[in-house]
C-alpha cells in the first residue's frame, strides 16, 4: 500500500498542468494550462465557452494557453501572460463568491432566438458606485477576442477603481446584431445598476476593431437606435484601430489609437473620421504607434504600451468637465 501511495504521488508530481488541472481545478491558471482547463474550470461553469473567441467551433482542448494567440487571426502581440492574468482575476472573484458573468438576454429571448445564447457580460469590479465602462472586443464580427482585448482592458480599468464590463456579443451575425447586443447589454446594466453596484452616470464605451465600430455607433446614435432603452449616450468613446467612418453632428469626446503599420485599418482611414469630428467641434485625442500593426490589444511590450491608462485619464477628464 505504501509503495502504491508513493507511485500515485509521483504520478501527480509529473503531470502536466493540463492533466493536474482536472484534479485541482479551482486554482489559478498558467500559460502551461490548456484550453480544456479553461472549459472545465468551476469558476467558469455555465459560461466557459463564452470566454473563448469562436462560437460553434471545436477547439483542440489540449492546446496550451501559451498558444492562445493562434485562435485570434486578426490580432497581434497576444501575450499569454496578460491573458492568463485577466482570467485569474475572474477566478479570484468567483472563488470569493462574486458573480463575474451575467446573462443580459432572458431565457424567453434566447428561446425565440437561440443565437442570443452566445451573448453575455463579464464583470470586473472597481469601487462600488463608481462609473462603468463597457468594452467590446474585435474579431471581424467572426469571433470575439475577449481574451486579448476585452478582459485585459477591463482589468486595467478596474484597477483604477472603475467598473468594467466585457461584452460577449454574437459572432458571425454581422455588425447590426453585435451592436444590438451592445445596446441590450447597456440597457441591462442601467436597469440593474443598484444590484451591480455601479453608477450609470458618465459611462464610457470602449471598442477595438469591430468592437470599436459598435462603440462608435452607440456614441453617435444612442442606445435606443439599436433596440435598447432610451438612455444617455456615453460620456466618452474609446476606439482602437478601426476604419469606421460614420459620425453624427454631436459626438461624445473620443479617444483613438492605431498602429502605424496597420494594414487592416490604416491610420489614414481613421484620420479621415478624426478630422471630421474635430471639424464638428468634438474633442478628440489621437495616438499613432510605431512598429505595430492591427489588433495589438494593450500593446504590452510595444510602443503602444500604456495607452489604456491614457484612455482612462481621458475618460476621467470627460467626467470632470461635466
Amino acid at each position: 500500500m505504501k509503495r502504491a501511495c508513493i507511485c500515485l504521488a509521483l504520478l501527480v508530481l509529473t503531470m502536466t498542468p493540463a492533466e493536474a488541472g482536472k484534479n485541482v481545478p479551482r486554482g489559478h491558471l498558467s500559460v502551461d494550462h490548456s484550453i480544456r482547463d479553461v472549459l472545465n474550470h468551476p469558476a467558469f461553469a455555465g459560461h466557459a465557452r463564452l470566454i473563448l473567441p469562436w462560437d460553434d467551433r471545436a477547439y483542440d482542448e489540449d492546446m496550451r494557453l501559451s498558444s492562445i494567440g493562434s485562435l485570434l487571426p486578426y490580432h497581434s502581440h497576444v501575450r499569454p501572460d496578460v491573458v492568463v492574468g485577466a482570467l485569474n482575476r475572474m477566478i479570484d472573484d468567483a472563488n470569493s463568491g462574486k458573480a463575474a458573468f451575467f446573462d443580459f438576454y432572458t431565457d424567453a429571448q434566447k428561446r425565440a432566438d437561440p443565437s442570443k445564447a452566445h451573448a453575455g457580460l463579464f464583470f470586473f469590479r472597481g469601487k462600488a458606485g463608481a462609473p462603468f465602462a463597457i468594452v467590446a472586443p474585435g474579431g471581424g464580427f467572426s469571433y470575439v477576442g475577449s481574451v486579448h482585448e476585452g478582459f485585459p482592458h477591463a482589468l486595467e480599468i478596474s484597477k483604477r477603481g472603475y467598473n468594467a464590463f466585457v461584452l460577449k456579443y454574437r459572432a458571425g451575425h454581422g455588425g447590426a446584431a453585435a451592436t444590438q447586443d451592445m445596446a441590450a447589454a447597456i440597457s441591462y446594466i442601467f436597469r440593474n445598476a443598484d444590484t451591480l453596484g455601479v453608477s450609470t452616470k458618465d459611462y464610457s464605451a470602449w471598442g477595438s476593431s469591430a468592437g470599436a465600430r459598435m462603440a462608435a455607433a452607440i456614441g453617435s446614435h444612442g442606445v435606443a437606435s439599436f433596440g435598447g432603452d432610451p438612455l444617455p449616450r456615453p460620456s466618452a468613446v474609446v476606439m482602437a484601430y478601426t476604419a469606421h467612418s460614420d459620425y453624427s453632428s454631436d459626438e461624445p469626446r473620443t479617444f483613438v489609437v492605431v498602429g502605424e503599420q496597420d494594414r487592416i485599418s490604416p491610420p489614414s482611414s481613421m484620420e479621415w473620421r478624426i478630422a471630421a469630428l474635430r471639424k464638428a467641434g468634438t474633442d478628440v485625442e489621437y495616438h499613432k504607434f510605431r512598429n505595430v500593426g492591427h489588433g495589438f490589444g494593450l500593446g504590452t511590450g510595444t510602443s503602444a504600451q500604456g495607452w489604456a491608462a491614457d484612455a482612462i485619464g481621458f475618460w476621467e477628464r470627460s467626467i470632470r468637465t461635466k
